[in-house]
This record gives C-alpha cells, structure tokens and sequence, in this order.
C-alpha cells in the first residue's frame, strides 16, 4: 500500500468515526425526545382517567390537553425517525438470466477477497453504485446490492467496465465492509432525518441548518475522500491507465447524453404529443452513430473539462481524480461492442421496455404541455 493510500485512507476512517458518532448521537437524542413525549402522553393520560373519574373537570380538561400535545409529538418525533432509504427504480438481473455479468462481476468480488453481493441490478441512471442497506429499511441484517445503469453500459467497453466495478467493489472491500457500512447507514439515516424534520416544521428549517452545515461540509469531504481512495485501489486491481482512459470515456460519454442525446429527444415535444423514437431502446444505436469523438487536434484535456471543477462537490472532477491518480489522460479507443451487448444483450429489448415506460411516465406531464404550447403558438 502506498503511503498516499495510507495517508488518504487514515483521514476517511477518522472523518468517518467522527461523523458516525454525531449520527449516532443525534438520531439517539431524537429516539430519546420521542420515547419521553410517549411517556409523558401515557402520563398525561393516567391523570386524565383519574381526574375524570373523580369529578375534576378543570384537571381532566388540562391533561387532555397535554395528553394530546404530548401524543402528537411523539408522533411526528417517530415520525421523522422512520426515513428509509429509497430504493432506486431498478430491475433485479438473477443469476440464471444474466449470466455472463454475474461471471464477470464473481471474478472482480474474488480479486478483492471474496466480497459478498447479495443482488444486481441495472438501473436507468449513467453511473454504477453499491447500495446496501438493511434488509428490512432501517434494521435487520445487512444487504449488498450492486447497481449498474444501462445508460453507462450502452457507454463502456467490457474491458473499460472492469475498471468500473473495480472502483465500486473497492469501496465495499474497503470502506463498507462489516461494522463501516453500518456507520454509513447510520450517516445517511442522520441526514434523512434532518430532511423529513424540516420538511415537517419549516420554520425549524434555518436552525436545522446552522446545526447541520458542519456535518454536512464533511460528509461532502468524506465523500470526495472515499472517490480518491477507490480510484487509488482500482488502479492497483486493473491499472491506472485502464481507469484513466475509463473516466474519461464516461465523461465524454455523460456529456453526449446530456447535451445531445436527450436534449434531441427533448426537441422532439412540439413535433408529436408522444414520443417517436424510444430512448433506451435506440440508445445502444445513439451512441455508434450520434457520438462523436473528439479528434486528435481537438483532444485537449484541459479545453474538454474546462470549469469541471468538482472542489464544493460530493465527487471529485475528472481532472482532480486523474491528478490524484498520476494518469495522463488518454482517449480510449471506439467502443465497437459495448459492455451492455457483451453482457446483457439478450435482456436488452426488455430492460429498455422497462425503462422506457418509466421515463414516459415520469415525462409525460411535460411533454404533453409543451406540445400543446407547440400547437398554440
């Protein structure tokens, strides 16, 4: 290990600790203001039968009062502690359909001990994550779920996706494993909590944040921390050059979808009350014939990421993770057969049905108001 690995890995685990005891301590400050309003509320009630019972309106009216106030504090204090960390829209990919991925996701888990993964799913989303979580939202064992979207599979070469779970599986081997992902849950349940309270009393809303902003100034640290680190593992698994030329192909790649890709589908609104073409099915298609790699006199590194400065974000800028790295950045070559048709191109018609009726649904609205805008003007 190198002593720039030592080093950052030093500084995550005690930013981590410091952060996982102020979860831990506020969500049991929490827990303790909600048991006490439920005590108080149970007490509130004993007097308000005994008062009853003997003819003392006056004190019956007052504990009914108390009573009520004390019940729907612990109700909303409950409330605010059972915040759940919500599960992606994804599609569970067993064994016995996905072969070829669980293969290659098995040899990467035995390169880094034999780290478990409960389930894989692919996702809509241009990135690849691990998700655990506990089996039963907030408690019971612990589970390991492997997250790769089909928009960043359609993008990589099956080479370049070894890079990808290399990275993923170094911050379960590393920096989630046993006792560690229990205090990233703890971190992430501390944080949804402060959202549902301010959400529930807004005006508690300026107070929250003065409270919290430290905490949240550190678990941004922690995270641009835990992303160098992960590149630094990577590279030691499959090389620096294999991760470098794989940041930069789903950079570029992010960047043809966003801009162009779905900005052309978006384009589309006016010209019909639906949609003509359908984007995860052509996708795979969109990205052989629509994007275009920069050429060699127009490959500049400095010029393609200009003001990608990731310094007030939770993840590290291209340019900050190549540096850490000590990789030049390189162009990789055209990616002739994606990762998604090596691995998954018998489910591809499916999976894009699936995550093309999710996208309509979640478009439909807008799109709908916009051609009619289209029409009227």
């Amino acid at each position: 290990m190198s002593h720039v690995h030592s080093s950052l890995s030093a500084r995550r685990r005690a930013l981590a600790r410091r952060l996982t005891l102020r979860a831990a301590l506020s969500l049991g400050s929490v827990l303790a203001f909600a048991l006490g309003s439920a005590v108080a509320a149970l007490v509130a009630l004993g007097v308000l039968i005994d008062s009853a019972l003997a003819g003392r309106w006056g004190e019956t009216g007052l504990a009914l009062v108390l009573a009520t106030v004390a019940a729907l504090t612990a109700r909303t204090a409950f409330g605010w502690l059972h915040a759940p960390d919500a599960r992606p829209d994804a599609v569970h990919l067993p064994r016995r359909v996905a072969r070829s991925l669980h293969r290659k996701v098995d040899r990467m888990a035995e390169r880094f001990g034999g780290v478990r993964i409960d389930a894989v799913w692919v996702t809509g989303d241009m990135n690849a994550a691990i998700l655990q979580q506990p089996r039963w939202g907030l408690c019971g064992p612990m589970e390991t779920h492997l997250l790769i979207g089909l928009p960043l599979a359609h993008s990589v070469s099956h080479r370049q996706l070894s890079a990808v779970l290399a990275h993923e599986f170094a911050h379960l081997a590393v920096q989630r494993k046993g006792a560690a992902a229990w205090g990233r849950h703890l971190r992430s349940w501390w944080f949804r909590v402060v959202d549902r309270c301010a959400e529930s009393l807004p005006l508690l809303g300026p107070l929250l944040d003065r409270l919290t902003v430290g905490d949240l100034v550190a678990a941004m640290q922690l995270s641009r921390l835990e992303e160098f680190e992960a590149d630094e593992i990577a590279a030691q698994m499959v090389g620096s050059g294999l991760v470098a030329e794989t940041l930069v192909e789903v950079a570029l790649k992010e960047r043809f979808l966003m801009e162009d890709y779905w900005r052309g589908v978006m384009e589309r609104t006016e010209a019909a009350p639906s949609p003509t073409i359908r984007p995860y099915r052509d996708m795979g298609h969109g990205m052989i014939a629509g994007f275009r790699r920069p050429s060699e006199h127009e490959w500049g590194f400095d010029s393609l990421f200009e003001g990608d400065d990731g310094a007030f974000e939770p993840h590290p800028s291209i340019p900050e993770r190549l540096a850490a790295l000590g990789a030049v950045p390189v162009l990789g070559s055209v990616v002739e057969h994606s990762a998604a048709v090596r691995l998954l191109a018998p489910l591809l018609p499916s999976l894009s049905r699936v995550f093309d009726r999710i996208w309509w649904a979640q478009v439909r609205p807008s799109w709908r108001e916009r051609y009619r805008y289209g029409l009227s003007g």
